[in-house]
């Protein structure tokens, strides 16, 4: 059933919701904010520092550190459109959230998500061209393309996440206005609503199907290419620095999709069986703990990035201790 906003029970600019943050854990929201906040701080400086890291240092101008920098831009976006709400409900009980401000934050999330994905898979093409084609890998992957790379992305993301705020729109709301939840995501608002939600539902399964699974099926085929070809390969020190280049890569993909499949899962086949306020715990951290580990995994897996990092830590303590005061 649709409506205009006029005929709505509730005027959409009336609508103020309450977000209640985890349900039953509201006794140690304070002491919940501590890892979290923690958490962002490091989510936020490390890629900050990894942006920084690359633009300016000459020998990080390669493809894999510019999706690097892409990927950690988006991580601090992730986190920045949800953890200041979640820690000012942990903090201050301020859950209060206009109806338009939280379809911002919905899109926003979504938005990012979609777009984060699609840069995992044009992390796993970079390490394809780089192991498969290493000879036309700088032919293949130039500045150019992965420029637009990034803008199909974004473009991709725009369009996929775009209806879901004409859905949210269209339903009938009448006086909800409760969300058990630390943010605003698509069905926590379209379950507010009156009407059915059928639409939201189905296009919610297709969003993901055509976006996010698409994208894990690819990245699946590129890693079984990979495979193929460094099994292939008769030296076994170059099997496995070919295999190490992917790692930290692998470990990326993973920290971000498995999270959200359990999350998925668990909202559709275990809703019944899992606690609310374990699904709530678990997307609140989802939305801050990739964030914050991606830069600590490339740092610790990523030689280049190891020694331009100490290059700077060095060269830094070297000019303090050189302007200390005699």
């Amino acid at each position: 059933m649709t409506s205009s906003p006029s005929l709505n029970h509730t005027n959409l600019r009336d609508i103020w919701y309450t977000m209640t943050g985890i349900p039953g854990l509201e006794d140690v929201h304070a002491w919940l904010s501590i890892p979290i906040c923690s958490m962002y701080i490091v989510a936020v400086v490390g890629n900050a520092f990894l942006i920084c890291l690359i633009f300016t240092e000459c020998t990080l101008h390669e493809p894999m550190y510019l999706f690097l920098s892409m990927l950690a831009l988006a991580d601090i976006f992730l986190s920045t459109v949800t953890i200041p709400k979640v820690l000012a409900i942990f903090w201050f009980q301020a859950g209060g959230i206009s109806f338009a401000s939280c379809v911002s934050q919905m899109f926003c999330l979504h938005f990012i998500f979609v777009v984060e994905s699609g840069i995992l898979l044009a992390m796993a093409f970079d390490r394809y061209v780089a192991i498969c084609c290493p000879l036309r890998y700088t032919t293949i992957l130039t500045p150019s393309v992965i420029g637009k790379m990034g803008i199909a992305s974004l473009t991709r993301s725009f369009f996929i996440c775009s209806p879901l705020v004409f859905l949210v729109y269209r339903l009938t709301y009448c006086g909800r206005n409760i969300i058990h939840h630390s943010y605003c995501e698509h069905m926590g608002i379209a379950r507010l609503a009156c009407g059915s939600i059928k639409v939201n539902i189905y296009y919610g399964m297709v969003m993901a199907l055509f976006s996010v699974f698409l994208d894990v099926v690819l990245i699946i085929i590129s890693y079984l290419l990979i495979l193929c070809s460094v099994f292939r390969v008769p030296s076994q020190d170059a099997r496995l620095k070919a295999l190490g280049t992917c790692g930290s890569h692998v470990c990326v993909i993973l920290l971000f999709y498995t999270p959200a499949f359990f999350s998925s899962l668990a909202h559709r086949f275990g809703s019944h069986k899992i606690p609310l306020h374990v699904h709530i715990l678990l997307a609140s951290l989802y939305v801050v703990l990739p964030p914050a580990l991606n830069p600590i995994i490339y740092g610790i897996k990523t030689k280049q990035i190891q020694e331009r990092a100490i290059q700077v830590f060095s060269s830094n303590k070297a000019f303090f201790l050189y302007n200390q005061p005699r």
